[in-house]
Order: structure tokens, then C-alpha cells, then sequence
């Protein structure tokens, strides 16, 4: 009576369960289920790595608009060696006010032409690194992030002593220029000012010493920025002739930097140059130098470093969880579909346990009708 009572307790606690029950083929344990199981879960592992490193990975974002600071100075930043003696040469600047600006700030200094080993080593690495740049572009983003407070990147001095004279200039510091187009060259002689321009101290310069084979080891428009590689940084010309010229057309854009390590306003440029043996009979006309013709850009650039936010990184997360739980759901269920499909085409037939009737049960729980007593 105590079983049967019991029994009939938890029937009624069964009847009023009214959460819907998930059927008993939903938990039961088969070796393609739990395969399914550790091949989402180790897919879920791999895409979330994955996503974390995008997570913690930053990009550029260009924006651009039109310049309206016209009233600010320009500063240009100048280190270039050149193959003649310092008295015998001069740089300025001359813009398209015809306002000529005076190079005070440029320094004057008698080194070796040729570089040392480690220089020459420093040098071709530049060289290097220029041409990876014109041929992959976004380099310059790597470059953009990368950037550190500090010295900008410049030509180590030299690690030996010369034993041969000073046949070079090295004339290296900077100027700050009115924000129009101008000119900065250098040339033969020093320069003095002109009612009509200015003019160049030539005459006391003989001509057999020309030889403006230069070196340009940095030259930068703005704030100077570390890590940053300008399109002319590392350019080397050899004269073939003594009077000859060369020319740089540069355009600038002003460019302001927003990355999570600095801030500055700088300049980007990008050039073309020629250069040509200056021969008056022939009708090349001109004068021997090195002329840096710059004109600046109506557009600005911004340029800012972004970041995936939390919670976007964690929306994508969980539709990865998602995701890979619907897909291996279907599948799984697919598969199996499938697997029935060719087992009763085949009539293979798929393994059950032999079910056992109620009342064979019944039957096998009570004595026998015969037993051996009764047989006799």
C-alpha cells in the first residue's frame, strides 16, 4: 500500500510540471554528438583568438578638408650634404612674394663626402626601405603607428676619423617660410640681398670647382616627427658634369597626426625631379644648383588612428558563439538525415535496443503455472 501511494504521488507531480519536456533523444550520449561538440567548441576557441587580435589591432582613417590656416609660417627642415667647400656655396629661400628669406637657421659644416661603413650600411638600408614604400603603400600606415617622442631619424656620424680633408658642406637646420609657393635652392656663392631680388656671390668661384653632387639625408615640411621616412630622405645624385642642375618639384600637404602614441601638425610631400647639363651653345640655359621649387596644397589632411570598441568586439563574439552553434546544429542534423536516407535504401537499418513488452514483464515476475512438484 506504501508503493502504491508513493507512486501515485509523483504521477500527480509529474501532471502538474508544466514546463514542456525535451525529448529523450535530445540527451542521449552518441559518438557523433559529442564529436559535433568538441569540433564547435575547438572552432569557437580558434575564430575567438582571432577576433581578439582584431580586437586589439588599430587602422588609419584619412579625412580630408580644405586648409584655411594661410597665416601661419611654413618650416621647412633641411640636412643635405653637398661636394663643394662651405665658402663656396649659399642657400635661401626666395617664395613667390618675391620675399627672400634669410637662412640663419641653417648651419654650415665642412665633413667627408664619402660615408663611413656603417653610414654607407645606414644609407643603403634608407635606400631599402624607399623602395619598399613607393611599391606597397600601406607601409606608410606602419610607419604612421610606429612613430616615438624623440630625435628624428638622421645620418649617425661617423664612426672613424678621416684622414683625407673636408671636400663637402653639409648644410643642415631649419627655416620657417611664409605659407606660399617658393624656392629654396642652393648655388654658387653666397647670397646678398637685391633691390630687385636677391643675387649670388659666382664670380669668385671658378668654375672647374663646381660639383654639386649632393646628398639628401633628410628634408621635412612642419613638425619633425621621428620614424617618419620623407619621399626625399636617402636621395643620392652623382654630377656627371660641372655645371650641372637639379630640380625637385614638391608638393605639400598639410597633414595633422592623431595616433595613440602622438599628436602633431606636420607636412606630407610628394615630388618629381629632373636634372640637366647646363650648356648655353646647345640652349640649356640656366644656372648650376640644386633648386627645390615647393608649392602647398588647398586640401589638409587628417589622420587618425581608431580602435574597435568593447562592444562591438563583444556583439561580434557572440554572434561567432551563435553562429557556430546554428551551423553545427544543421549539419549534424543534415548528416544524420542523410545517414538514414542511405541505411534504408540499403536496408541496412540502424541498431535499437530490442524493446520489452509490459506484459512479458508481467509474466516473468510471477511463479509459473507448473512447477516440478506438479509434475507428478
Amino acid at each position: 500500500m506504501k508503493e502504491a501511494a508513493e507512486k501515485k504521488a509523483l504521477g500527480l507531480v509529474k501532471e502538474l510540471d508544466a514546463f514542456p519536456k525535451v525529448p529523450e533523444s535530445y540527451v542521449e550520449t552518441t559518438a557523433s554528438g559529442g564529436t559535433v561538440s568538441l569540433i564547435a567548441f575547438g572552432a569557437m576557441v580558434l575564430l575567438a583568438f582571432f577576433e581578439f587580435f582584431v580586437y586589439r589591432d588599430t587602422w588609419m582613417k584619412y579625412e580630408y578638408e580644405v586648409d584655411k590656416d594661410f597665416s601661419s609660417k611654413l618650416r621647412i627642415n633641411i640636412d643635405i650634404t653637398v661636394a663643394m667647400r662651405c665658402q663656396h656655396v649659399g642657400a635661401d629661400v626666395l617664395d613667390l612674394a618675391e620675399t627672400m628669406v634669410a637662412s640663419d637657421g641653417l648651419q654650415y659644416e665642412p665633413v667627408v663626402f664619402e660615408l663611413s661603413p656603417q653610414q654607407r650600411l645606414w644609407h643603403r638600408t634608407l635606400l631599402l626601405i624607399q623602395n619598399r614604400l613607393r611599391d606597397e603603400h600601406s607601409l606608410q600606415e606602419v610607419l604612421f603607428k610606429s612613430v616615438l617622442k624623440g630625435s628624428p631619424t638622421a645620418l649617425p656620424p661617423r664612426e672613424d676619423n678621416p684622414t683625407q680633408p673636408f671636400n663637402a658642406c653639409r648644410i643642415h637646420g631649419h627655416l620657417y617660410v611664409n605659407k606660399v609657393a617658393g624656392n629654396f635652392h642652393i648655388t654658387v656663392g653666397k647670397a646678398i640681398p637685391h633691390p630687385r631680388g636677391h643675387a649670388h656671390l659666382a664670380a669668385l668661384v671658378s668654375h672647374e670647382t663646381y660639383n654639386f653632387s649632393h646628398r639628401i639625408d633628410h628634408l621635412s615640411f612642419g613638425e619633425e616627427i621621428p620614424g617618419i621616412i620623407n619621399p626625399l630622405d636617402g636621395t643620392e645624385k652623382i654630377c656627371s658634369d660641372h655645371n650641372q642642375m637639379f630640380q625637385y618639384f614638391i608638393t605639400i600637404v598639410p597633414t595633422k597626426l592623431h595616433t595613440y602614441k602622438i599628436s602633431a601638425d606636420t607636412h606630407q610631400y610628394s615630388v618629381t625631379e629632373r636634372e640637366r647639363v647646363i650648356n648655353h651653345a646647345a640652349g640649356s640655359h640656366g644656372v648650376s644648383g640644386i633648386f627645390m621649387k615647393y608649392d602647398i596644397s588647398s586640401l589638409m589632411v587628417t589622420v587618425t588612428e581608431q580602435h574597435m570598441p568593447l562592444w562591438q568586439f563583444l556583439v561580434r563574439l557572440c554572434g561567432i558563439i551563435g553562429g557556430i552553434f546554428s551551423t553545427t546544429g544543421m549539419l549534424h542534423g543534415l548528416v544524420g538525415a542523410l545517414v538514414d536516407i542511405v541505411c534504408c535504401r540499403f536496408k541496412l537499418g540502424a541498431y535499437k535496443p530490442k524493446k520489452v513488452h509490459p506484459l512479458d514483464t508481467h509474466l516473468n515476475n510471477h511463479t509459473p503455472f507448473f512447477t516440478e512438484n506438479n509434475k507428478h
